[in-house]
């Protein structure tokens, strides 16, 4: 007996591709760590928009969802954390065509320190999850680490919190990031020199096999 060709699991997926939101409007502090200002550049410009199919859109939804279970498991443990401003908004900034939403303000309550603290809640994979807590957000996730720099320096707070969630067991690894201001500095000057320019800037690599090209989303442009 041949397989289905239609299924509830496909439906689902194709409803999800149905409803997938347009390429933003904007340069966001979540891609400003990008290895390669030619495929900033080009995103940007919505010149390779990337089609992702149901499942991966799944994917992002459930790093989504965990948000808000984040901020109840650390409120249970004594946290005190904002996750709307003073207007009942998502936190966030926008600096012309820069822009970005904040998850939220761990107020107080962080054993490590009483300071504020910019929260960052992220879901990994088993590898992505063992590298980091091998390595460490910088080494390991440098474009969240630069999306951290960016919120601390725009909420003048100079302390981060990543909350990452392994989405297989749910064990949970943190770290506190310090704010590095001329970190800060320089990447929102890269993404006003971005948005700006009228030249495509010079690509990471010019060899197409370079393993960070392969798999660009901007590869056959």
């Amino acid at each position: 007996i041949p397989p289905p060709s239609d299924t509830l699991a496909g439906r689902i997926y194709k409803a999800l591709e149905a409803a997938s939101e347009p390429p933003r409007g904007h340069l966001g502090a979540s891609i400003i760590g990008h290895h390669c200002d030619r495929y900033l550049w080009l995103s940007f410009r919505w010149a390779c928009p990337e089609q992702f199919n149901g499942r991966i859109l799944r994917l992002f939804r459930r790093g989504q969802n965990e948000e808000s279970g984040v901020v109840s498991a650390l409120r249970a443990a004594g946290c005190e954390v904002s996750d709307l401003d003073t207007n009942g908004r998502q936190y966030g900034f926008r600096d012309g065509h820069f822009a970005g939403s904040i998850d939220g303000i761990v107020m107080s309550g962080v054993p490590e320190a009483p300071k504020p603290h910019v929260l960052e809640i992220k879901t990994h994979s088993i590898k992505s999850f063992n590298e980091l807590e091998k390595e460490g957000v910088k080494k390991s996730k440098p474009m969240h680490y630069a999306q951290m720099q960016t919120y601390m320096a725009r909420m003048n707070i100079d302390r981060a919190l990543y909350f990452a969630v392994r989405k297989d067991d749910d064990r949970i690894y943190t770290e506190r990031v310090r704010l590095d201001k001329d970190e800060a500095e320089k990447l929102a000057e890269r993404a006003q020199r971005i948005i700006a320019s009228d030249r495509m800037p010079e690509p990471i690599s010019a060899d197409p096999t370079w393993y960070q090209c392969k798999f660009c989303a901007a590869a056959d442009l």
